[in-house]
């Protein structure tokens, strides 16, 4: 009786096949982290900032200008996530929206939030039409008073639009800001709000709304990250997002030096790339 030797190309893509399997399982049962992470994507001049929760929850807010932020996703998400639970539109701007009609496109998304701003550019139709195209998606509008939960204790409080912002001249000053809390550690996220818009803020919450980190409001501009806001939110850490050798002159040199007084560190998506900070509950450490 002949012995019949195995098919080594067969043994080959058996081991593959195992192998794959063994990742996949491992990825899609990592345990939870217990952690907050926060990054800021790298997507030029515009916003993008992926926040994990401390059970896996996923919020992305914004999708810069281009498809950038697809380059950048998987990165933070890994190759296999295909799934992002909730996506923010902070306002109807192109360099905050343009990259996300690419998001839908790619990613089941299960919630979409706005402020109720409708944008007049072919950016903001197409977001719309990605959006109504997928089913039993959840939408809504955010309004100051509003919580997002984020799993194991985190959560992201909306301070701003206060009500109906359709009326606004400025696209910027309908933009959602949050402050995403974990424990004893805060990030505030402005979008592009104006600096009466976080007066505002201030006038009605006072330093209650202290956090660790801030992202600079408008990319670093000379409208926003005002000085009474900047005293109340006291932050340790300022992030600017922006794109190298932008035309706006982005971060405005006024804006740097009073965050430079201020005593918190300044970084930059134009130096640094993606920016991403994680927290314990305790502190908040940059990767």
């Amino acid at each position: 009786m002949k012995t019949r030797i195995p098919n080594p190309a067969l043994i080959l893509a058996l081991l593959v096949l195992v192998l794959s399997n063994i990742a996949v399982f491992g990825y899609l049962a990592r345990p939870a982290s217990y952690e907050l992470t926060v990054s800021f994507l790298d997507v030029g001049q515009g916003d993008a900032i992926l926040v994990e929760g401390p059970t896996g929850i996923e919020m992305l807010i914004d999708g810069g200008k281009d498809r950038s932020v697809l380059r950048e996703l998987p990165r933070l998400m890994g190759p296999l996530d295909r799934s992002i639970d909730i996506v923010v539109a902070t306002h109807p701007d192109a360099d905050h929206i343009g990259g996300l009609p690419g998001v839908f496109d790619r990613y089941a998304v299960t919630r979409f939030f706005e402020p109720g701003r409708e944008g007049d550019t072919s950016l903001y139709e197409s977001l719309e039409v990605s959006v109504d195209r997928e089913r039993g998606i959840q939408k809504g509008v955010l309004r100051n008073g509003m919580r997002i939960h984020l799993g194991g204790g985190a959560y992201a409080d909306i301070l701003h639009p206060e009500d109906n912002v359709a009326h606004l001249r400025e696209t910027n000053d309908a933009s959602i800001v949050m402050r995403v809390v974990y424990g004893d550690t805060e990030f505030m996220l402005t979008g592009d709000a104006s600096a009466w818009v976080e007066d505002r803020i201030v006038a009605r919450h006072g330093n209650l709304i202290a956090s660790d980190v801030l992202k600079a409001g408008h990319h670093g501009s000379k409208t926003s990250t005002s000085p009474t806001f900047l005293a109340a939110v006291d932050p340790s850490i300022v992030v600017v997002s922006a794109g190298r050798d932008n035309s706006y002159g982005h971060p405005n040199e006024d804006v740097v030096a009073r965050i430079r007084e201020s005593g918190a560190m300044l970084v930059s998506t134009i130096e640094s790339g993606t920016i991403t900070f994680v927290s314990d509950g305790k502190a908040v450490m940059q990767k």
